[in-house]
């Protein structure tokens, strides 16, 4: 594969919501994510690892290096299992190398150097795991991998409010449905949106844990490219509108970074242009970046 990238990267990501429920809350009824004290929306970064999956998953086709390893009806281990058969070791045998051990400690389980090679297989296999990193120690056992590439949590330029829709549907699911409404065939439900949000997510990318996993400059292109277009291929009824409307790149020219990420997320605002009324679009807001003293060693790379 190719060489891991050697720079640092932070990344700001800007995307709205336009009367759509972007990370619904499974305990609280499906409803959207909100701060309790602030009010602000929130989206996890569970969630949006989750829409950079898809678009990998989507666009590259499982090809060669690129497939997703949690991904929709996948069975993990068996995938864990699937790295020691490509890397033709028997897991029912003492090791090969006795450094490894004289003996099977757990058949079916590596062991010593064994985990460490199974772990690379699956990080040259799988483009999440060595983006955002793995959790393997289940099952055959690769170990753990901690990913180049975190981000945080989705959080609403301001408060928002969720509205809440009856909606109904002109069908029933069974004849004794249909038998209590006398042909009437009706069925009611609930729907609750956001009216209009504008999220911002910072993330961080990390030259020296790229070195473990081999992130390299290709897997770059394709996270940036992912998080640009994954509102774009995961449209459903339930998120309305939602768009990347601003991804804000703080390149620096070493590994270890040339200032700290906090200090580079502040030259980047977002202001409702009309406080008296409220906002309904992403032209409702002021974008602005500072530039201006930018730290030595870092340029600026903004899309779309």
């Amino acid at each position: 594969m190719s060489t891991p990238i050697k720079n640092r990267y932070d990344f700001v990501l800007v995307f709205d919501v336009k009367d759509g429920n972007p990370n619904g809350d499974p305990d609280a009824g499906n409803l959207p994510r909100i701060d309790a004290e602030s009010g602000q929306g929130i989206v996890t970064d569970v969630c949006l690892k989750r829409k950079v999956r898809n678009f990998v998953q989507m666009t590259q086709d499982s090809a060669k290096g690129f497939d997703i390893f949690v991904k929709e009806k996948a069975v993990l281990n068996k995938l864990i299992a699937n790295a020691y058969q490509n890397l033709g070791t028997d897991l029912e045998k003492p090791p090969v190398d006795e450094k490894d051990g004289k003996k099977r400690n757990t058949k079916g389980e590596g062991q010593g150097k064994e985990v460490d090679k199974a772990r690379l297989q699956m990080c040259g296999t799988y483009f999440d795991i060595r983006t955002f990193g793995a959790v393997m120690s289940t099952g055959a056992n690769a170990g753990q991998v901690r990913g180049p590439v975190q981000m945080t949590f989705g959080r609403s330029v301001d408060p928002v409010v969720t509205s809440e829709f009856s909606i109904t549907r002109c069908a029933v699911a069974t004849e004794a449905e249909a038998e209590k409404q006398s042909g009437d065939n009706r069925t009611m439900g609930r729907k609750n949106t956001v009216p209009y949000g504008v999220y911002v997510a910072h993330g961080f990318v990390s030259a020296h844990l790229a070195n473990q996993t081999g992130f390299t400059e290709a897997d770059l292109d394709l996270l940036w490219d992912a998080l640009a277009n994954m509102f774009e291929h995961d449209r459903s009824a339930a998120r309305g509108l939602m768009s990347t409307q601003k991804l804000v790149i703080f390149k620096h020219d070493s590994a270890l970074g040339n200032a700290p990420a906090h200090q580079l997320f502040g030259r980047v605002t977002l202001k409702r242009k009309d406080e008296s009324k409220p906002a309904r679009d992403f032209a409702d807001y002021a974008f602005a970046i500072n530039r201006d003293g930018l730290p030595a060693g870092v340029t600026i790379i903004e899309k779309p």
